[in-house]
């Protein structure tokens, strides 16, 4: 049993009591015991009233990770089986397992941590000082566990080289957690092949997250001409191309990404109707209406415009821009498919952005659909920032 107690301020541990997974340093009255930083330990009420455990880390505003609310839990080798097995079989159950997030942090009760699967690859990002202390022995059981079903995983790399370490007094650290293996790991989804670079690609490499957004635009672009804005390895436009789109335009300012792009059409044979271009898509834009130009479908995959709460203003502004210019590139009946994936960006707000954009331009939308992220990126309620990516996909129409 732990001997460190955490005590919460009367009044204070809302999220927490509310089902969250989080409690601030500013939420905390004192601490009883010795511990150090990333130790287990016991939270109570004011009054002494047991709500869990979770990882202690007084150097991080987000002071302490819970793992458990049950009494009678210990955070062993037992549980952290549990809980792996509790994620695997979830995705068996809900997604595509060829190649899928295995664990999405706070939303499978592992807070901190990322385990994506490319084919017989896993690439791990650890977050959080006390999962951190963990993360071998989560991995080595996600081994077993996945062994279990057929699945021999040939390597692990770790991309936890994400600034937000430091915060917690964390290193930022990439490289293999197994014998090194090829990092460029081919996979296919929703048809298409793709060679994901898990060294050197964003985050672990590829965005799994928009897997079946991916697919939800196929039935779209069979026959036509498709613009694809933000593409990073070219995974909207393959799909497009694959779907039998006649003329498909991606474009990305990463040199590395575009050059990845090719690579991947290429794999797929693709390479004379789905092209690349490295250039700012806020600069080709205009450019491509002051040429005339018109598409059937206009793809809008932008990076997060914002990751916090001060930015906002500037990141409407990104977004009223690009839906703007997108949507008067559309073809009359055409489509839009207009995402963001920031947590800042409630849905609520991006929807106002949209529909702003949509007035300043005079074009009517009509709304296809609305999606959000892949199911092995799960939502938790009680984790507001387990719900992030926001997808939609509408008929643009001119006002008459």
């Amino acid at each position: 049993m732990e001997q460190t107690v955490v005590r919460i301020k009367k009044g204070e541990g809302r999220l927490l009591k509310s089902g969250g997974m989080w409690i601030f340093d500013n939420e905390i009255d004192r601490i009883e015991g010795d511990f150090i930083n990333g130790d287990i330990v016991c939270v109570e009420d004011f009054d002494g009233y047991f709500l869990g455990r979770g990882f202690l880390n007084t150097r991080s505003k987000i002071t302490i990770r819970m793992m458990s609310r049950k009494k009678d839990t210990q955070i062993d080798d037992a549980f952290l089986e549990m809980r792996v097995r509790d994620a695997w079989e979830y995705r068996k159950a809900t997604v595509d397992t060829s190649s899928c997030r295995l664990i999405f942090g706070e939303a499978d009760f592992f807070p901190g941590l990322v385990v994506d699967k490319f084919a017989d690859v896993l690439v791990v990002e650890s977050l959080a000082l006390g999962i951190d202390r963990l993360k071998v022995k989560i991995l080595d059981l996600l081994k077993k566990v996945l062994k279990e079903d057929g699945i021999d995983i040939r390597g692990i790399y770790e991309r936890s080289d994400a600034k937000v370490r430091l915060q917690e007094g964390l290193e930022r650290t990439k490289g293999f957690l197994s014998d090194p293996f090829d990092t460029k790991v081919e996979i296919v989804e929703n048809g298409v092949k793709y060679i994901v670079d898990v060294e050197d690609g964003q985050k672990t490499g590829f965005f799994l997250d928009q897997k079946y957004n991916r697919l939800a635009i196929q039935k779209l672009c069979k026959g036509k001409k498709v613009l694809d804005c933000f593409t990073h390895t070219g995974s909207f436009a393959l799909n497009a191309g694959v779907a039998g789109a006649s003329e498909v335009l991606g474009v990305d300012a990463s040199e590395l990404a575009v050059l990845q792009a090719k690579e991947n059409a290429a794999l797929n044979g693709l390479e004379e109707r789905v092209c690349f271009l490295c250039q700012d898509v806020f600069e080709l834009l205009p450019e491509l209406e002051k040429n005339g130009e018109k598409f059937d479908v206009v793809i809008l995959d932008p990076p997060a415009f914002t990751k916090s709460r001060n930015s906002i203003k500037n990141a409407v502004k990104g977004y009223r821009e690009i839906n703007l210019r997108g949507m008067k590139l559309v073809k009359d009946g055409g489509y839009l498919a207009t995402c963001s994936c920031s947590h800042f960006m409630d849905p609520e707000l991006f929807a106002k952005t949209i529909r702003e954009a949509a007035g300043n331009v005079h074009k009517r939308l009509r709304q296809v659909e609305y999606r959000t992220q892949a199911a092995d990126h799960p939502i938790l309620w009680a984790a507001q920032e387990s719900y992030y990516l926001k997808f939609y996909i509408f008929q643009v129409c001119d006002e008459k």
